[in-house]
């Protein structure tokens, strides 16, 4: 797939998430197939007439969204912004396309922290793709980072993922570098809320980005867990992650699986 091609499928995602913004039917009816449309948000009912039925509501309340960055994989398309939606949000969004098509979408929203450990938003930092060159060893990277720490196969390897302390984080409760990861999970340790990662179900990635979704629990509550990572040279440079809780099946407005 071509540069080309990579900011075709972007510019139709992007058109797609800012009409919820300005209420206009077109880009959803120009770029979302018709008769085949897969919602993983399950707060929404299936189908594009649903996405085009929202359309009034969301303007009606308001709704903004400002995209930050884009990276594309293939025939997906990731998007990360700022929402303004019943207070301001953050949100990661995956769009698949077929034949030019959008034909499937899942996604995460998260309350936006304004004051982190860290010092940094939700969303700041390098918005630009680098190093397309090393897409797949990046990918591998974190692949192994997410299984192996996350997962808690081999903890013992966590240094060995980073260039010492420097690791700058996004995160809303979790300051910058290793300490700032270790003190976190002192602090969950401490008030007894255990998270658990329990399937990997995407690695997608562009250059120096790389996003997982994963599946789990936390605190007890199944739980989507979004992680979007920054390579550098080898070693995980930067990290900002969306985390939403999965819906009971009785609040579900659709039958398809979260992930």
């Amino acid at each position: 797939m071509t540069f080309n091609d990579h900011n075709e499928l972007v510019l139709k995602a992007t058109a797609v998430l800012e009409s919820l913004e300005s209420g206009s039917p077109e880009a959803i009816t120009a770029y979302v197939h018709p008769d085949k449309y897969t919602q993983h948000n399950q707060a929404l009912p299936d189908g594009r007439d649903a996405m085009l039925g929202a359309l009034a509501h969301l303007k009606e309340n308001g709704t903004k969204v400002s995209i930050k960055r884009a990276l594309v994989d293939g025939d997906l398309v990731v998007l990360h912004s700022v929402y303004e939606f019943f207070g301001p949000k953050i949100g990661i969004d995956i769009f698949r396309f077929e034949h030019g098509l959008i034909v499937e979408h899942w996604d995460n929203l998260q309350e936006m922290v304004e004051k982190t450990p860290s010092g940094h938003t939700m969303i700041d930092g390098p918005v630009t793709v680098q190093d397309i060159d090393k897409t797949d060893a990046n990918k591998g990277l974190v692949q192994s980072y997410v299984e192996n720490i996350l997962f808690g196969k081999h903890p013992e390897l966590l240094n060995s993922y980073f260039d010492g302390d420097r690791y700058i984080q996004h995160s809303p409760h979790i300051g910058d570098g290793l300490s700032g990861l270790h003190a976190a999970l002192q602090a969950l340790s401490e008030r007894n809320i255990e998270f658990q990662y329990t399937q990997l179900h995407q690695v997608i990635g562009q250059g120096d980005f790389v996003l997982t979704v994963s599946e789990g629990l936390f605190d007890g509550q199944p739980t989507a867990f979004y992680d979007l990572f920054r390579v550098e040279n080898g070693k995980i440079a930067e990290h900002w992650d969306v985390v939403e809780a999965i819906l009971p099946a009785e609040k579900r407005k659709n039958s398809n699986s979260r992930f």
